[in-house]
């Protein structure tokens, strides 16, 4: 801070009498650097403290202001009133009025919506993109009615950052499976794939974030992305304007699409028709920065520049599970049955976005579609598969009556059932006849039942009898020797012969 005495003397030595800085140096013990500085500044407008009057309230500002930001953060229907606050510092010893307490309170929250319009005037830099170049991705969540039901769904969003042309899709949940079906998807419906994509920092693309641009990238995720052959790039953190395009259409699709989105039957059918109003819209709206042109013919000039579309990435996330003694693994509070001669030991899981796999020993063992609970406090859902459960009933025959996974059998193999276990041994003899699944098409041996349902008194032997016909190949055609191979009399088949022949020894 400049004394402004000090500077007037130093002017007036300088200025008025002539006196060299050497002089005013010696004089005032300054170096000359500061005499110079001094004497460039010219004249300085003296700043004198804001004048501050002694308050009953100065004790007490900390705590007021502490319980104002509290307030603020409240519901506004169960924030207390300064009049409230006011009470409660009186019985903390204030002696003030009630104006000083209000006055208070309205200049801080005065300060408050200034500090708030200061944040919100950020400024930002323009983008632009050449075709090809880049896509950003962004997830939001949204509720549509399923199957009667008002669900809460993940939908991933895609847009080309040149074209402006844009694709969504619905799943339940946002994991690794669910992220890798909807690139592909994505990519197949845009006709390629861009040399960028442009991310925030989500947990199943990056494990760590570092210093600046720094990024410790989930492998799985890295694996995708050499897969495609494209360029993951991570926004900073709080820095959503760098991928603005597609933060406006996630706020954009809530009056675009989900206002008007009827009930479905099936989060197929959802995705279905998600993606005929994606290609609708791209026919309808105009590109933000050439109106006379829609982003459908955007898209067609950008599609040559991408690159084709690799076969799909297999994108499954893999688990260990033991098989429990009633060949069930369990998956997400759900269960599903291996085969029986996997019982007790450990198998490989592969979760897929809409089906489970289960391998052991370098092979496929089971597939089953994927369920979902959303209400894990309930005990999820058990998937059967009756087949895996026919060795253990070759050697229990008396679980086929009531085992829960052959409730699944089909229909004529429960008529054929209810009349053999009516007969003594009944439940060895059906044993045998879902078995033959194993070494026949499944479809062949429907068919035989339900021809051995049409007779009075069917059985075990019947339907492989049945079977067995069904298998019969039909009676070659005679054979058609070339002319010059031809006989000239051919011999008859004469049965009668034998009988004489046997007549005469008689």
């Amino acid at each position: 801070m400049i004394d402004v005495a000090l500077l007037s003397v130093i002017r007036r030595w300088h200025f008025r009498e002539g006196m060299p800085i050497r002089e005013i140096t010696r004089r005032t013990g300054l170096s000359r650097n500061t005499v110079r500085k001094y004497l460039a500044k010219g004249v300085v407008e003296p700043r004198y403290p804001d004048r501050k009057s002694p308050s009953k309230l100065d004790d007490y500002e900390l705590t007021l202001t502490s319980w104002l930001f509290r307030e603020s953060r409240r519901h506004r229907k169960q924030r207390r009133s300064v009049k409230q606050l006011h009470l409660d510092l009186v019985q903390l010893g204030y002696t003030g009025s009630y104006d000083r307490v209000a006055a208070f309170a309205r200049q801080w929250r005065q300060e408050q919506q200034e500090s708030q319009r200061t944040a919100a005037k950020n400024t930002f830099v323009p983008l632009t993109f050449a075709p090809g170049e880049a896509f950003q991705f962004d997830w939001s969540e949204d509720y549509v009615v399923i199957g009667g039901v008002n669900t809460k769904l993940q939908i991933a969003h895609f847009r080309l950052s040149h074209s402006r042309a844009f694709f969504l899709r619905a799943y339940l949940q946002q994991t690794h499976e669910m992220l890798f079906d909807a690139h592909y998807h994505a990519f197949q419906v845009f006709g390629g794939v861009p040399e960028r994509g442009i991310y925030d920092n989500m947990k199943t693309a990056v494990d760590k974030v570092g210093r600046g641009k720094q990024r410790t990238i989930n492998k799985r995720f890295q694996s995708m992305v050499s897969h495609y052959l494209f360029e993951a790039e991570f926004c900073n953190p709080a820095a959503g304007w760098e991928k603005g395009q597609v933060e406006k259409q996630v706020r954009d699709a809530r009056h675009l699409l989900w206002q008007k989105a009827p009930a479905f039957r099936s989060l197929t059918e959802l995705n279905h028709w998600l993606l005929q109003r994606c290609l609708a819209l791209w026919q309808e709206l105009p590109h933000p920065q050439d109106k006379r042109r829609t982003l459908h013919q955007y898209w067609q000039a950008e599609r040559d520049t991408l690159m084709a579309v690799p076969a799909a990435f297999d994108g499954f996330v893999e688990y260990t599970k033991r098989v429990s003694s009633t060949c069930l693994i369990t998956h997400e509070h759900n269960r599903y049955s291996v085969p029986a001669s996997f019982a007790n030991r450990p198998v490989s899981l592969r979760v897929y976005c809409d089906r489970l796999v289960v391998v052991a020993e370098a092979q496929i063992i089971a597939c089953h579609v994927r369920v979902f609970s959303r209400d894990h406090s309930v005990t999820g859902k058990t998937i059967y598969d009756w087949r895996h459960y026919l060795s253990v009933v070759q050697r229990k025959p008396g679980a086929l009556r009531n085992g829960a996974p052959f409730e699944e059998l089909p229909d004529s193999f429960k008529q054929l059932q209810h009349q053999l276990l009516k007969r003594p041994g009944g439940d060895r003899e059906m044993v045998d006849v879902p078995a033959l699944v194993l070494l026949h098409d499944e479809r062949l041996v429907e068919q035989a039942v339900e021809a051995a349902l049409s007779i009075e008194r069917p059985s075990r032997q019947h339907v492989m009898n049945c079977l067995n016909r069904m298998h019969d190949k039909p009676a070659p055609e005679p054979l058609k020797p070339p002319p010059t191979l031809m006989l000239v009399t051919e011999p008859l088949a004469n049965t009668a012969r034998y009988d004489e022949l046997r007549e005469g020894k008689s």
